[in-house]
Parts: structure tokens; sequence; C-alpha cells
């Protein structure tokens, strides 16, 4: 599963983290990556802490803007022990600092790999970003996920073109805006091309933040099933 939760905030502007936390729990992801996660002057418990207690107990967070209160960033979290869990910079120059998240999952069917990203909103900074998560999905020959908000507002822009060959599948339901969904930003991109069995989102997502989640179900072996979220 992959969402971006805009800061556990909603369209009408009210912040509420345990909403965000119970729609992914409706979902049961095995693993999910979570865009958005705002601490910043943020009262209560640590976002980035509080979801991970909530939802699967294994994480590794990419802080990418920090203040004395908190910091803003992304997050992998899974039912399983990540492996090999490393941050990547993918900032450019100029631009908002950005973080890839790598990490293997060891799972009865063999090793799948994951990559979790936010990519920048300009076309250039996008596309540097798509080639160096494509290094990075080059370097292994196991089955792998790429999940998050690519902000790649075309059907075949950058990150389809960086990605061409090396993650041959992946999602296309339409995600943001929430209320009525025009582009498909947050995607799941799968290898083996069969890894994707199904996917879909969820429209109560409007309650909680501006953009839907998506969801699929992934076979990694003949009977074995991931179930992932990107928020």
């Amino acid at each position: 599963m992959t969402w971006n939760i805009h800061g556990a905030v909603s369209p009408a502007g009210r912040h509420d983290l345990d909403r965000v936390i119970a729609l992914i729990r409706r979902h049961e992801p095995d693993v999910v990556a979570i865009q958005e996660v705002e601490g910043r002057n943020r009262p209560g418990a640590l976002p980035f802490t509080a979801l991970r207690e909530a939802l699967g107990g294994h994480s590794l967070d990419a802080p990418t803007l920090r203040a004395a209160d908190g910091c803003y960033g992304h997050t992998l979290i899974s039912r399983w022990p990540l492996q090999d869990g490393t941050l990547h910079d993918l900032s450019v120059p100029g631009r908002e600092p950005r973080t890839a998240i790598a990490a293997r999952l060891d799972t009865p069917a063999g090793p799948l790999r994951l990559l979790a990203a936010h990519l920048g909103l300009g076309f250039g900074e996008r596309r540097a970003q798509a080639a160096k998560l494509a290094a990075l999905a080059r370097a292994s020959a196991d089955p792998l996920l790429a999940m998050g908000d690519f902000n790649d507002w075309e059907p075949h822009g950058p990150v389809d073109r960086a990605f061409l060959g090396t993650l041959p599948s992946r999602t296309r339901l339409r995600s943001f805006p929430v209320a009525r969904p025009l582009f498909a930003l947050d995607r799941i991109y799968a290898r083996p091309r069969a890894a994707l069995l199904r996917s879909w989102t969820d429209k109560t997502a409007r309650e909680a933040s501006d953009h839907r989640p998506v969801i699929a179900d992934v076979a990694l072996g003949a009977e074995v099933a991931v179930r992932l979220a990107v928020d």
C-alpha cells in the first residue's frame, strides 16, 4: 500500500492521524509506504513513532525537513523485519530535499526488494530522481516493488520511461485529488510483470488526506501473496 497522507490533514483542514491509521488498518497491508508524515508543530506522540507502533512494528524513516520540534518526510512500515535498510539522497540543488528508502524483506517465497520514494514537483528534478531509482532497481535481480508518490502527471512521463525494462508493470489508479481523482500520482511498480495481482483504492480517504491510497495484492510465489499499501 502507498499513501500520501498530507500530514494527516483532510481537504477540510482537519488534522486526525487516528483516522489515517484506521483507514490503513482496514486494508491490513503487510507493507505500507507513507508520504508527507508531518511531525513539526504537532502535539502528542511523534507521528513517525505512532504510525510504526500502530501499523507494523518495523519501519525505516526518511525525514527530509527538520525543525526543533520534529521532522517531516516519509516512511516504510512492514509487519516483517526490514533488512539492509538504506537511505539514498535524491535531492536536486535548489529544490526540496528528497530521499529514497531501500530495503529487503525475507519472505517464505524468497527475498523481496522494496523502494519507497516521494519525488519532486519539477519535470527535470523528477526525471533525475527517477533515473536514480531505476539504477537502484537494476542493482538486484530479485523481485522488487517501487512504491510512493511519484508526482508524475503524465501517463507515460519520465518515471515510466526511467523504469522501462526494469519494472515492467504498475498500478494505474487515479489517486489525486481525493474527491474526484484525475491523476495517477501514487503508484506501485513491480518486477516481475506477473507480480501485481490486483489493485484498488479507497474513496473514504477524502476524510483524511488530499490523496487516495493505492493498495495492491502482490504474488511472490505460487502460493504466497503480500498485500501492499502505499499512502
